[in-house]
């Protein structure tokens, strides 16, 4: 279903995986991104999907399934999670809050993702008092909140937000900008949290046994992840930008593939790509004839973030 936004003068759609949402409003992306940057924008991200958790036992099964730490999560205070395969590879992700006085966990996730994770999570209720329902009368939008960060909220009617609407183009140039990996394009079936700085983040340390924690906690500890995210900085006066899935070259040899690409503000055309954890930092990369030089997001040894973002 399309955004009631699109109907607005000058909304361009999004393609897919965006497609419901505007990518932008006929304005600049210098414009747009520095309308959201200065707190007078708003994304609409209502293309997302949905969902609530709802029951007494919600938080301590989330903290038993999850990567997270839901235990004595304070009301109101927005999380992101992943639940991992038992190998310890991302196989879903979702960001939410919890309302205790509803007993509810409301939640988030990828364009069409949700179905999957329900059905996920369904299976694993046993005798836990949740439950798990998709929702339909709630859209996310996005937001700079007032410490600089992305982040993201839940409206009942997206006509009626205060803040004027940009398009996704600036919220992905910014997120891309701030080294934040979006699961499935930056992502794939075998991306552990410690290639994309996932940890600490959307990855609790110092929390009990989860599906997948042992590889976590022994990348973790012995370093040396197979993959690193990367944020390119790609040549200015090319007339295009590499798509997702272009393979990188280190002279003739394949190290990478780029997940998400857009052109920022300030840095020009940027994308966040994986790359081989042994790919040499200081070399400049090549992506659809297009050189990039690399920015060190998550540590090569350590698999750790090395910095939370970038102003945006």
């Amino acid at each position: 279903m399309s955004s009631p936004l699109l109907a607005l003068s000058g909304a361009v759609e999004a393609d897919a995986p965006d497609a419901g949402v505007a990518a932008h409003y006929g304005s600049t992306f210098a414009a747009e991104q520095k309308l959201l940057i200065s707190g007078e924008g708003f994304v609409d991200l209502s293309h997302r999907d949905v969902f609530r958790i709802t029951g007494p036992d919600r938080l301590t099964w989330l903290h038993s399934l999850t990567s997270q730490y839901f235990e004595g999560l304070v009301p109101g205070v927005w999380i992101e999670a992943l639940i991992l395969t038992p190998q310890g590879r991302i196989e879903h992700e979702f960001t939410g809050f919890d309302d205790a006085d509803t007993e509810t966990f409301w939640a988030h996730a990828e364009p069409g993702a949700a179905a999957a994770l329900i059905e996920f999570l369904d299976r694993m209720r046993f005798m836990s008092r949740v439950e798990v329902v998709p929702v339909v009368d709630k859209y996310v939008i996005g937001r700079v909140d007032a410490s600089g960060e992305l982040a993201t909220e839940l409206v009942t009617d997206l006509t009626v937000v205060a803040e004027t609407p940009v398009g996704l183009f600036a919220w992905e140039a910014l997120r891309i900008a701030a080294g934040r990996p979006r699961f499935g394009l930056d992502t794939d079936d075998r991306t552990i949290p410690n290639e994309v700085g996932l940890l600490g983040r959307a990855v609790h340390l110092d929390k009990g046994c989860y599906r997948g924690q042992e590889t976590v906690a022994r990348v973790h500890n012995l370093g040396r992840p197979p993959r690193r995210l990367v944020l390119l900085h790609l040549d200015g006066s090319a007339d295009h930008l590499p798509v997702h899935g272009t393979e990188i070259l280190l002279g003739d040899k394949v190290v990478g593939t780029i997940g998400s690409s857009a052109r920022h503000h300030e840095f020009g055309p940027i994308a966040l790509a994986l790359v081989k954890r042994s790919t040499p930092v200081d070399q400049t990369l090549l992506a659809d004839g297009v050189a990039a030089a690399q920015e060190v997001l998550v540590d090569p040894e350590a698999g750790l973030h090395v910095r939370a973002g970038m102003n945006l």
